[in-house]
């Protein structure tokens, strides 16, 4: 029984530490934001959004969001392999592996900028 909530418990964290640096990618200062941004701005007309503000939020989102997918792939495949049917911590830290790859341009361009 312990043993359960152990796996629990460390997934959960897992699970924020994915979370945290998918969204830490999306932000303002990513690497990929400023050519995502000039892409939203011609597709948002599409889609009925018209403000600068809406668009620089829905960027940020989405750039979050696909590193999020992205960073899952190696997992997925992992997990696909194995032929497990649900996600355990090996595949967890795999996601979490994928996510901060894509994560370091963003990282070394928030470290490389001055105060």
């Amino acid at each position: 029984m312990t043993d359960d909530r152990e796996d629990i418990l460390r997934r959960d964290g897992i699970t924020i530490g994915i979370a945290g640096m998918s969204l830490l990618n999306g932000m303002h200062f990513s690497a990929y934001f400023d050519p995502v941004f000039i892409l939203m701005k011609q597709f948002a007309p599409g889609f009925f959004i018209s403000s600068p503000l809406l668009i620089f939020y829905f960027t940020s989102l989405f750039i979050s969001a696909l590193t999020l997918a992205i960073g899952g792939i190696p997992a997925a495949i992992y997990e696909r392999g194995k032929g497990l049917e649900t996600s355990n911590a090996t595949s967890m830290w795999i996601w979490l592996g994928g996510i901060l790859l894509l994560t370091i341009p963003t990282l070394l361009q928030m470290t490389a900028r001055p105060a």
